[in-house]
């Protein structure tokens, strides 16, 4: 507590002394930057804090200790610092202090001149505001020959920013592609990487013998239908279910655990659009047992699902 109330005050020190260095050169973006321990054995927490007519703008990921330079983060007490990171796009200029390995400071940005005109030659767009995102996130030149030889579509310089960002790389393409998916879309790409689309998923979809596109790809992450998921399924006795089928599964709670205990009510193997409806409709093992308990037997899943949607408790 004592430490962030620390990190706190030098924080705002360091708005007072940017306020006075405010008009260092009218080309030059400037703010605060914070360093603080992450939870990643190498990694620190780093966050840019720019200062514009319109507010504030915060930028904070973690950062490997050896994206900067000179500085020794395993050296106990208070030292002053002054590194820069140096990119393609331009140098982030930073000095400050750490205590402890945390700390705080004030940064320059120094675009470089040349590189929104290399990435004109590219095809993409490049003005001010974007030249300092694509230097935190180290949007190369390099990077950009890369993603532009993938041939994908929509490719445009807010799609490198969030490549980066969300780690999708030249390597990332091609293993997608030897799993089998002809992939060109630079949303979905981000998606992938978003929801946790990997190769390792599409390969096992297609040893099961699936084809899935993009779209129920990201469809089957974002509602949990893992391939481990299927397997559990798949020892209850269904095999290759539609893959839409899974994803209603998992919105409407047809679980490994609903289906056995059907299965021990003498259910052995309800269609999955039965399923489905039971689901919707809260015939639940509970309210089978219980009407079981009254005499009524040998309900079909129709009967079942008819006598909820009338109200018959």
């Amino acid at each position: 507590m004592r430490l962030r109330r620390t990190l706190a005050f030098l924080v705002f020190a360091f708005c007072l002394l940017f306020a006075a260095v405010n008009n260092h050169a009218a080309d030059v973006r400037s703010g605060n930057w914070t360093i603080s321990r992450s939870d990643e054995t190498g990694k620190v927490a780093f966050s840019l804090i720019e200062h514009h007519r319109g507010g504030n703008s915060n930028h904070e990921s973690e950062w490997r200790v050896s994206s900067f330079p000179g500085v020794d983060f395993s050296r106990p007490g208070r030292q002053d610092v002054h590194f820069t990171i140096s990119r393609d796009a331009g140098k982030i200029e930073c000095e400050g202090f750490l205590n402890n390995g945390e700390g705080a400071g004030v940064f320059h940005f120094q675009p470089e001149p040349n590189y929104a005109r290399e990435m004109h030659q590219l095809d993409f767009s490049v003005d001010d505001e974007k030249q300092y995102s694509m230097a935190v996130q180290d949007v190369s030149l390099e990077f950009a020959r890369q993603m532009k030889n993938e041939h994908l579509l929509d490719l445009d310089t807010d799609k490198l920013i969030a490549f980066r960002i969300f780690g999708v790389d030249s390597a990332f393409i091609a293993e997608l592609r030897a799993a089998g998916l002809r992939i060109s879309d630079s949303d979905k790409l981000v998606a992938f990487r978003i929801h946790g689309v990997t190769p390792q998923m599409i390969r096992s979809l297609h040893e099961a013998g699936y084809s899935p596109d993009e779209d129920t790809l990201i469809a089957m992450r974002i509602h949990g239908a893992t391939p481990e998921w299927m397997q559990q399924l798949k020892k209850r006795g269904y095999d290759h279910v539609d893959l839409e089928q899974l994803i209603a599964f998992r919105i409407h709670g047809v679980s490994p655990d609903f289906i056995e205990k059907l299965q021990s009510l003498g259910y052995k193997h309800p269609d999955p659009d039965e399923l489905v409806a039971m689901r919707i409709h809260n015939v639940t093992p509970e309210y089978i047992s219980d009407l079981r308990s009254r005499g009524m037997q040998d309900l079909s899943i129709d009967q079942l699902v008819s006598m909820r949607i009338h109200g018959i408790d």
